[in-house]
């Protein structure tokens, strides 16, 4: 992720400085672009170091949801400054005008050219590091990965735009085509951005587990025998590979205090040995003739796989 950050920004300072040569209100989007993914990259690197940190009295369930914390940033910074400049610059074009200097322009085409392999080359590499993970529905879980891949997806199709408003421009004399290229580039970062923001807001306020975890889970206390019922089952994640489970059930009767609390131990085992993500499970469990009888419901809760 170093390399990508120092990649950023180079490629950043050269569309800058093309922008402001040939005075391109598209080139001067994608430099904005870059600065962010730049920023970005900062932010990624912060959510990978923090997230890791073990859990502690503070932290009970540790700092898995960092990464979450500072995708949602990483989401602000492409809305703010990359969709905002270039909404700005697309705008701002419209309104004055502009003259195109060839010169300028071929600099500029050459840097957006250089910018468009590179982008080309980290995307292909973050789609072989998705590949790796398991597939898009593996390995776009982190919500990190899943940053990259769209910074540079947006990155290779925003240089195209800048570079086919420029062509468009140099061709017809119009600064219309770049206005509406810097415009486009806006659009789509925003999308982008509110895409990862929503992915982040939604982990940040607690996130239940994928539908097949939780259909496992589910199944899993069902086929239980001393389980009568299972009266809800709640989920959350806690990080990428963590997820904190909850359940209440009503056991089979006549069990006693002894039986009741092999039983749950058993079943969180159960829980954690096929479901490595439950880190954390906790079970209410209660007999029907202890409730009928007046007596205080049995309830365990303890780390999964103890």
């Amino acid at each position: 992720m170093l390399v990508a950050l120092t990649a950023n920004l180079v490629i950043a300072v050269a569309k800058a400085a093309g922008g402001l040569i040939a005075a391109s209100p598209a080139l001067l989007s994608e430099a904005a672009h870059s600065v962010a993914d730049s920023l970005n990259e900062v932010f990624l690197l912060a959510a990978l170091r923090r997230s890791r940190r073990p859990a502690d009295r503070r932290h009970p369930f540790g700092y898995g949801k960092e990464r979450f914390f500072w995708s949602l940033l990483a989401a602000v910074g492409i809305f703010v400054m990359g969709g905002c400049f270039s909404f700005f610059q697309g705008l701002e074009a419209l309104r004055t005008g502009g003259e195109e200097e060839l010169q300028g322009y071929v600099a500029g085409l050459i840097v957006l050219a250089v910018a468009l392999l590179a982008e080309g080359l980290s995307l292909v590499r973050a789609l072989h590091q998705v590949r790796r993970e398991g597939g898009a529905a593996a390995g776009l879980r982190d919500p990190a990965l899943r940053t990259v891949v769209a910074e540079d997806g947006t990155a290779v199709l925003g240089v195209t735009l800048a570079a086919a408003g420029m062509v468009l421009h140099m061709v017809t004399g119009q600064v219309v085509w770049e206005a509406s290229a810097s415009l486009a580039i806006g659009a789509l970062l925003v999308y982008v951005a509110y895409g990862l923001g929503r992915e982040a807001r939604d982990q940040l306020i607690g996130e239940a587990a994928d539908p097949e975890t939780g259909g496992r889970i589910q199944a899993l206390l069902a086929a239980q025998p001393e389980i009568d019922s299972v009266e809800a089952l709640f989920t959350m994640k806690t990080g990428i590979d963590s997820v904190l489970v909850a359940a209440r059930v009503d056991l089979v009767p006549g069990l006693d205090s002894e039986r009741v609390e092999e039983v749950a131990v058993r079943i969180k085992r159960s829980i954690a040995g096929a479901v490595p993500a439950a880190q954390q499970v906790f079970l209410d469990v209660t007999d029907r003739p202890a409730q009928e009888a007046g007596e205080s419901p049995a309830a365990t809760g303890e780390r999964g796989g103890a």
